[in-house]
């Protein structure tokens, strides 16, 4: 009887049991992600990019273990990641005038394996704006600023024939370089630029471009020393010295290294109003030129030598050193991929930026049978055979948007990354920072123009680069301005 008793009351709990058995099972939390699979050796991450135009590309990096490394355009899932731990990195894009800014900047997901991680990436619309950041204190006349490709230091030229050197935002006591006793400072002479040899890390070689005591152009070729920030006044090679006769002004002013490994010099016409002597539109002479030379084998007897591809070589009467003529003044030029910017002071009317591939040879900018697009000096011309400015803008009343252009560089860097492809210019009149995009297949004109506001320049002697593709305002104010981005707008 008793026996009977108990079997009917564990009868009796059989469907509770049974529930509770069903419900200790591996069902799991509904809400919850899915369980980590115990197999699995690798994981995944979902990187979500949100709010940008239709049809404009975003700019996300995800880094991780392994070195691993993905660039991300749009939403994506990466499959098969090692666990760990991996970053996401998002670049402001500029689109039109505006300019999207990512939130997070930066932002850290951990992988499991068997699981899939998740990061999300809003952009939103604001304006991008530049602001001025002044580095070191005040130089003596400063003309350029420049560094080897990958260096943390910056060069700055002074006119009166100083370099010095830059490091950590201090200027060293000691000059890299010192030739002040050889340098004309009158009119618009002095020490006006500095360019490193493309090879600088191997050879030691940089070529300075200044004005000697008897007012010549001259290229030269000085060497490093033992001491790292010191180079060695004593190893001067030049490589050409223009003879420029009777005017202080118009000495040209920019020595700078081709993609294509070559010199390039941008001499002024000889100075006084008008072009007198008539040297822009001389090919026998190298004044008003572009000159292209080749120095990779420069010794005392053989400076440079001329490249095969120049247009007037073994031509009777002309310069071989010749690459490009008809230019007034061509203070800054700049080279971006296989293209040539120079921009060329105007004389009372109008300011130029002259775009052309980097294998147009002999081109003929005009001057001075024209300024810019207009004749000079008649109401006709005979435009044939001439090149006209990609760009340019008239002085105005009174100068209002400017006398004397400060041309620049096209912005390559890494902390603007929404500027790639713009070309940056002043005035030294105007104070100004602008920029435009040169125009692409089948356009007539720049596009997307922009002035940036800035205030506090001064009068713009010249732009710079530095090591890393970041660009600098040299002022007459004797201030060395690195280009920063502003406020958000």
């Amino acid at each position: 009887m008793l026996v009977d008793r108990a079997r009917k009351f564990l009868l009796s709990l059989m469907p509770l049991l049974l529930l509770l058995a069903a419900c200790s099972g591996g069902g799991g939390n509904p809400g919850a992600n899915p369980p980590t699979n115990p197999g699995a050796t690798t994981g995944s991450l979902q990187v979500s990019i949100n709010a940008l135009p239709s049809g404009t590309n975003a700019s996300v990096r995800v880094t991780g273990p392994n070195n691993f490394v993905q660039d991300l355009t749009a939403s994506q899932t990466l499959a098969s990641l090692a666990p760990g731990s991996y970053t996401v990195t998002a670049a402001s894009v500029a689109v039109g005038s505006a300019t999207y800014a990512p939130s997070p900047a930066t932002q850290t997901v951990t992988v499991t394996a068997g699981a899939t991680a998740s990061a999300t990436v809003a952009y939103g619309a604001g304006t991008l704006t530049l602001a001025l950041s002044q580095v070191g204190n005040t130089f003596d006349a400063p003309t350029f600023v420049t560094a080897p490709s990958g260096d943390e230091r910056l060069f700055v030229v002074e006119r009166d024939g100083v370099i010095r050197v830059l490091q950590n935002g201090t200027a060293l006591t000691v000059p890299w370089l010192d030739i002040s006793a050889r340098v004309f400072t009158g009119g618009e002479g002095g020490m006006l630029s500095l360019a490193f040899d493309p090879d600088f890390a191997r050879n030691g070689y940089f070529y300075v471009y200044y004005i000697d005591l008897q007012q010549n152009i001259v290229v030269e070729r000085f060497g490093t020393s033992q001491l790292p920030n010191v180079a060695d006044a004593t190893s001067g090679l030049v490589i050409l010295r223009i003879p420029h006769p009777q005017y202080t002004n118009h000495f040209g002013g920019l020595v700078a290294f081709g993609p294509d490994g070559l010199l390039y010099v941008g001499t002024g016409d000889g100075g006084g109003a008008g072009d007198p002597l008539g040297n822009a539109q001389n090919l026998a002479v190298l004044l008003g030129k572009l000159l292209r030379v080749d120095v990779r084998n420069a010794s005392a007897g053989q400076p440079y030598t001329i490249p095969p591809g120049n247009p007037y070589l073994n031509q009777p009467g002309t310069r071989p050193e010749i690459w490009a003529t008809g230019l007034r003044n061509p203070w800054r030029f700049a080279f971006d991929n296989n293209q040539l910017y120079i921009a060329d002071v105007g004389q009372n009317a109008r300011e130029e930026v002259n775009i052309a591939a980097l294998a147009q040879a002999g081109a003929n900018y005009g001057w001075n049978i024209m300024e810019g697009s207009g004749c000079y000096g008649s109401a006709n011309c005979d435009r044939s055979g001439l090149t006209l400015p990609a760009f340019e803008y008239e002085h105005g009343s009174n100068n209002a948007n400017g006398c004397s252009i400060t041309g620049g560089f096209v912005y390559r860097g890494s902390a603007l990354p929404e500027l790639a492809g713009r070309y940056f210019y002043s005035d030294y009149c105007g104070g100004y920072l602008k920029s435009f995009l040169a125009p692409v297949t089948g356009a007539s004109s720049v596009s997307e123009a922009r002035d940036w506001n800035i205030t506090g320049a001064g009068q713009v002697v010249s732009f710079g680069r530095d090591g890393a593709g970041e660009l600098y305002l040299v002022s007459a104010n004797g201030r060395i301005y690195r280009i920063v981005r502003g406020p958000s707008a």
